[in-house]
């Protein structure tokens, strides 16, 4: 493709020093090929800029940037390189999305699963494929998101709740492809923030909730919350679900044509006879003159609002109740997202991915629900993040689990038992007895080990993820396989 038929897709202009032939995108010099566009992305620790040479030398085609370089390559002068970048993507794969319906969801927990349980909808129409990305894995059906992609039948693993814009379009390109007429995705704060998604444009963007997370980026709740708030207006979305028992959910509100959903709260849908069960929930959701009573197979009441916002989504679509149905009760778990393991012990063991307040509480207050014995809870808290979060999450479990066993997580580069000692002045504040095992396999082992009939261990924090990151680099850890192996040892 032409340079200059690339920079013309830019609303805000660019200059083009000169043409060139286009064979592919890319944002990392370490990745550059003969005839690719390197964008100079400016970052908080390093600018793309500075690695401009190294990409001439493996041979890019051309470079997009915001101040002119000595280099001896066509360039693309803009003002805003990474909101060129989505833009550029967009044109260089055909704007794909275009030719899709598509779903954003946001919010600080419940993303995933939403975004599940609305692809899983989706593909109960018949004929119909669609694509998730979901931040876990990648499925070529049209899910993106923290676990996996979606295309069609395809999957694939993901490493960001939302990648950069050329891996966004490429994998939006290959779902079109693969036939699907639907995409989801999961949209990050920090997307929005980073103008990966600027340009693209959804049918439904959903709002799940808000509570404190990423603060290590953001600095406060309020530019956090701004953040999130971007994505409800035209320029992003044609229509908003929003979930009306959250407070934060009315700055949603008024710029965008939207449909509220809660439970306690008035809301255009609601929920009612809600019945909360160890094998999953039932309740009635009413919707304009629509009843629809759901049998879901996954517990919790925040499984209620995550079903409920990806059913009005779907209704607002034009997709019939009996799909709805259909599609929400296919989902019987949910990696990584209060996972029961197959244990056969007189004790259960859950996995989740509960890594903010939050997402701690809700979950320990959901199992203490159907724990016959005692709830014993095994977590920590991610290394060069938001080092407030780790006394309120002591805290947490020590109020709210009888035994609590505190470990590292994803240390990255602080020492573990630093953040295990931030842990430790929360527990501290409670009665609630625990004991500090700095390694995680350990941790889960003496957890087991103290196993009593009637007893639900909860392993939070990891959820999907299959390793543990430390000093940059990736250790493989499954706890999934750690409980196996301790059982077989046992």
């Amino acid at each position: 493709m032409k340079l200059t038929e690339l920079a013309r897709s830019i609303p805000a202009g660019a200059s083009v020093s000169a043409e060139a032939e286009v064979t592919g995108l890319v944002c990392d010099s370490r990745k550059v090929k003969k005839g690719d566009l390197y964008f100079c992305l400016p970052g908080l620790r390093v600018d793309g800029h500075n690695f401009a040479k190294a990409a001439a030398d493996a041979g890019a085609a051309a470079l997009v940037v915001e101040r002119k370089l000595p280099v001896d390559l066509p360039q693309v002068l803009v003002e805003d390189a990474r909101g060129a970048m989505s833009y550029m993507a967009q044109c260089f794969y055909g704007y794909p999305a275009e030719k899709m319906h598509g779903v954003g969801i946001t919010g600080t927990k419940g993303k995933t699963t939403t975004t599940y349980m609305t692809h899983a909808v989706m593909e109960a129409i018949a004929g119909q494929k669609t694509g998730l990305l979901s931040g876990m894995e990648h499925d070529m059906g049209g899910l993106m998101g923290t676990v996996c992609t979606y295309i069609g039948e395809e999957e694939e693993p993901a490493s960001l709740t939302t990648p950069d814009p050329i891996d966004v379009q490429s994998l939006l390109r290959r779902m079109k492809d693969a036939g699907c007429d639907f995409y989801v995705m999961e949209v990050s704060a920090h997307a929005l923030d980073l103008r990966k998604l600027v340009g693209m444009k959804f049918d439904q963007g959903i709002f799940t909730n808000f509570s404190q997370d990423h603060l290590d980026y953001f600095g406060t709740m309020e530019t956090y919350r701004r953040a999130k708030e971007k994505f409800f207006d035209p320029f992003y979305i044609g229509h908003a679900v929003v979930n009306a028992d959250d407070e934060a959910g009315r700055y949603m509100l008024g710029r965008v044509p939207a449909t509220t959903y809660g439970v306690s709260a008035p809301a255009d849908a609601y929920a009612n006879e809600i019945e909360i069960l160890e094998s999953g929930v039932s309740y009635r959701l009413h919707w304009k003159d629509v009843v629809l009573p759901l049998h879901l197979h996954i517990s919790g009441i925040f499984n209620v609002y995550n079903s409920m916002a990806a059913a009005v989504a779907c209704l607002e679509m034009g997709i019939s109740p009996e799909d709805v149905k259909a599609g929400l009760e296919s989902v019987t778990v949910v990696p990584g997202r209060i996972e029961p393991l197959p244990t056969h012990t007189p004790y259960r063991v859950i996995l989740d991915y509960a890594h903010s307040p939050a997402s701690l509480e809700s979950i320990l207050k959901t199992i203490r629900q159907f724990t016959r014995g005692r709830l014993i809870c095994v977590f920590g808290c991610g290394g060069g993040r938001d080092k407030e979060k780790r006394p309120i999450m002591g805290e947490i479990s020590g109020r709210l689990a009888d035994f609590s066993v505190l470990t590292s997580d994803n240390p990255r580069l602080e020492d573990p038992m630093d953040i295990l000692r931030a842990i430790e002045e929360g527990i501290k504040r409670t009665t609630g007895p625990y004991v500090v095992i700095e390694n995680r396999r350990e941790a889960i082992c003496y957890a087991m080990q103290m196993g009593q009939p009637g007893d639900v261990i909860v392993l939070a924090g990891k959820g999907h993820e299959d390793y543990q990151e430390i000093n940059h680099q990736h250790f493989p850890m499954d706890e999934r396989v750690i409980v196996a192996q301790h059982l077989k040892e046992m």
